[in-house]
Formats: C-alpha cells, structure tokens, sequence
C-alpha cells in the first residue's frame, strides 16, 4: 500500500469560515480564481470574499474559467496575478475552476513559463500555496494532484505533480444544493468512473479500493433518486460530495483508465460534458474487465454491494441521450492519440488500439 495526500481538507457545513483563520499564514493578497456563475450563485464565492476580509486579505477576482479550461487563459491569469502582487490562490467553483486554479498557482509563480513548459513540468518556482474551494460533487480535484487543461490545440491533458496539492482545502456541500440537476448528474457519474477506473487500474491497492467501493455505495442512492427526477434534500447532497472527495482521493493513488481519457475526444470533438463522456465507456470496460479476471471484478460487485446489471443501469440512467455520429475514417484517424497511452496501459484488462477502435465503431457509426 501507498499513500500521501498532504492537503489539509476542512469539510462540513460552514467550514470556509470555521476554518477561516487557517488562511493567515498563505499571505495578505489572494488571487480568487472562478468562472462568471456557480461560485456565485452557490455561496460560496461570498463566504469566501468575507471569510479573507475578516483576516485582513486583500482579494483579486479572476472570473474568467469556462470548462474544460484553456491552458493560455491561465498564463493570462497566472501573469495578472504576479503583477498584481498575489502571494496565493483559491479556486471556487467546480472541477474546471479547481483546475485551473492549480496552473494559475504555477504560472503565478513563473510569469515567463509558456505552454511548453508548463507541461513538461519545467518550473524554476514552486507554484504559489493554492486553496480549494469546491462547489460540484463530482471532481475530487480537492485532493489530488492533478490539473486537466486544454492545450493550443484543443486537445485535453492532464498533469501530475506533488507541487499541485492544494495547501487547504474546503468541502462544504451545501455549495453543491444549487447544482442544475444536468450538473449534478455529469458530476455524479464522474464520480462513478473516477471510482470504477481507480479499482480497476493496474496501480490499485488497498487504500485506493476501499476508498473507492466506499464512494460507489455513498453515491448510488443520491444518484438513482437524481436520475430518476427526485430532489436531493441535504443528507443526499452530503453523501455524494463526499463520495466525490473520496472518488479523488482513489484515482490520486492510481490515475484513470481508458474511459477518461477516451471521454476525453467525445468532449473535445462532440461538445460532450465531462462527466457523461467518461462514464459512457464504463460498461464497455466493465465487459473488458470481467473477461480479463472474473474473480476481481466479482470483488469489485461484492465488496460495492451493487450487482453487475443494476450498477450499468445506474451509469445508462444518468446519461442523456447520446447524438455522436462517428465514420470510420475519424476513427481510424483518432486512432494514434491512444497508441503507448498510459490510461490505457493502466486499465486492469486487455486492452489495446484495436478494442478502442472496435469500441467507438460499435457504440458511434
């Protein structure tokens, strides 16, 4: 077993001011990182504003995240912030803004960095102490190490470092009661794969199992009530927040597997929301799963408490109704992008280019 996760993670119903005080020792000028909606509309961006007046800390608003965010939007944001003397940063919202916060942290912190650079993970400075406020149940990104970004070529990626640990982190779920319930369910799904991916990655062990059957069976009712129309009072909303703070804290010891980095082309090329895009791959790799080792994935059944039939039902009731046309030739073409793929590599199955291919043919021409 193996695991560090060295983020200092409040959760609660008003942790942000709770815990307030916490915020002191990161310096006197913060940099706010936030797209233009929900950090507003939930609450939290005001917790936030009033909880750093109270300790004295002068706030710069960077609402400018939109999803699947733009790697050069944070070097703009990055280069604003150190110009305007930012000596941290918090990002508010959902996995977008939590993610861009991370690389605003880093271009902050090294205002000449380009794109190039920041990939290769070629930072004179460590990045600045970063601050997580999460508003969406479905990201986890408050615990990992992780920052997923669009590059110049509107391909997703994702980075992994140890400097990208938030130094505190917020997990109040009431945040998340504003949600549209579209959001609530690509976020819910997501959480769903991120748990399933971690269990059958190749890296997984007994911390990130436990972590992740726990999430599986804490999201399963909110969801299926969500899925089915229902409004999730209070009690609902908490449980699938904190599956989703688990569901991070499970693919942070093990990465993902193919269904996101797959989901990744059906976002970038069909507009697909994240959270829908991964978790539409989970029945096939399920099927690649079972074939590869029936006694691990009957552990996988057990230990979640869900049957095979009734967790795809779950995944099938949550996702809207796909309109993806693929030909063969976009396909074919896409192809190369999973060759030597490390989410790929990871996933405990036989899995290769030809199932990816075979995969897409079946479910999109």
């Amino acid at each position: 077993m193996e695991f560090y996760m060295p983020t200092h993670l409040h959760t609660g119903k008003g942790c942000v001011a709770a815990h307030g005080k916490d915020l002191r020792a990161l310096g006197s000028v913060c940099a706010i990182i936030t797209d233009q909606g929900a950090a507003m509309a939930s609450g939290a961006l005001e917790d936030a504003q009033s909880t750093l007046a109270q300790c004295g800390i002068a706030t710069l608003v960077w609402d400018g995240v939109t999803p699947n965010p733009p790697v050069l939007a944070c070097i703009e944001a990055g280069r604003q912030a150190a110009e305007d003397g930012a000596q941290f940063v918090i990002g508010i919202g959902g996995g977008s803004s939590l993610d861009a916060a991370k690389a605003v942290a880093v271009f902050a912190a090294n205002p000449t960095l380009d794109e190039e650079g920041f990939y290769a993970l070629k930072w004179d400075r460590d990045p600045l102490p970063i601050v997580l406020v999460g508003t969406t149940a479905g990201t986890g990104s408050e615990v990992t190490k992780v920052s997923v970004l669009t590059d110049a070529k509107a391909r997703k990626h994702s980075i992994h470092d140890d400097r990208l640990y938030a130094t505190l982190a917020y997990g109040d779920s009431t945040y998340t009661h504003t949600c549209p319930v579209a959001v609530t369910l690509s976020c819910g799904v997501d959480i769903v794969a991120h748990a399933t991916e971690s269990y059958f990655s190749r890296k997984a062990d007994e911390v990130s199992r436990a972590f992740a059957t726990r999430a599986i069976r804490l999201a399963y009712e909110p969801l299926t009530r969500a899925a089915a129309g229902d409004a999730l009072d209070e009690e609902l909303r908490r449980r699938l927040y904190e599956a989703s703070i688990l569901g991070g804290l499970a693919i942070n010891t093990t990465g993902t597997c193919f269904p996101h980095n797959v989901g990744y082309y059906l976002t970038e090329n069909y507009g697909v929301p994240h959270g829908f895009a991964s978790a539409v791959f989970l029945p096939r790799m399920l099927e690649c799963a079972d074939g590869y080792d029936i006694a691990y994935a009957d552990a996988f059944y057990r230990e979640t408490g869900i049957e095979r039939d009734s967790f795809v039902g779950l995944v099938d009731a949550c996702l809207p109704v796909f309109k993806v046309a693929m030909t063969e030739e976009e396909i074919v073409s896409a192809l190369p992008r999973w060759e030597d793929n490390g989410s790929v590599k990871n996933t405990r199955a036989d899995v290769s280019v030809d199932t990816i291919h075979r995969i897409l043919s079946d479910m999109f021409c």
